[in-house]
């Protein structure tokens, strides 16, 4: 009768550890999030306002790109806080926008290159690690 019980506490204490460990990792998931999609928000903000988008022979394609990069911090921001909220789409939505994310910190740096402004290339591979950490997590965990 005791081995039943310690084994069923054992089940138990493992079962509180894995709640844990998801709730955890949903929530650094979370913060990543929303705090990389208000960052997005804020930068392109500011370079419309200010004027940093050069005028371009394609102003289609800018047009895309800040649509695609509005998208994106949108869906960031609203995946990251179902996941906070434990949300049932939250993990859904969450693979969605770290996927388009994954695309745009991996596409960016060849623009950076192209424009001959080597460390901002650089910068970038910090985001795709993150990133990529972030959907094994939810893969993972959830």
């Amino acid at each position: 009768m005791t081995k039943i019980k310690d084994k069923d506490m054992l089940v138990m204490r493992l079962m509180r550890e894995r709640i844990m460990v998801l709730i955890f990792a949903s929530t650094l998931v979370a913060i990543y999030s929303i705090l990389i999609g208000i960052f997005m928000i804020g930068f392109w903000s500011y370079a419309v306002i200010s004027d940093m988008i050069p005028a371009e022979e394609k102003p289609w394609a800018i047009t895309f790109h800040l649509f695609s990069e509005f998208s994106t911090s949108i869906l960031l921001i609203v995946s990251g806080a179902g996941l906070w909220l434990d949300m049932n789409w939250g993990k859904y939505l969450s693979l969605l926008a770290l996927g388009m994310l994954l695309y745009v910190v991996i596409s960016s740096p060849g623009y950076n290159l192209q424009k001959s402004n080597m460390p901002m290339a650089i910068m970038f591979i910090i985001p795709v690690v993150l990133t990529v950490a972030a959907i094994i997590v939810l893969l993972k965990f959830s």
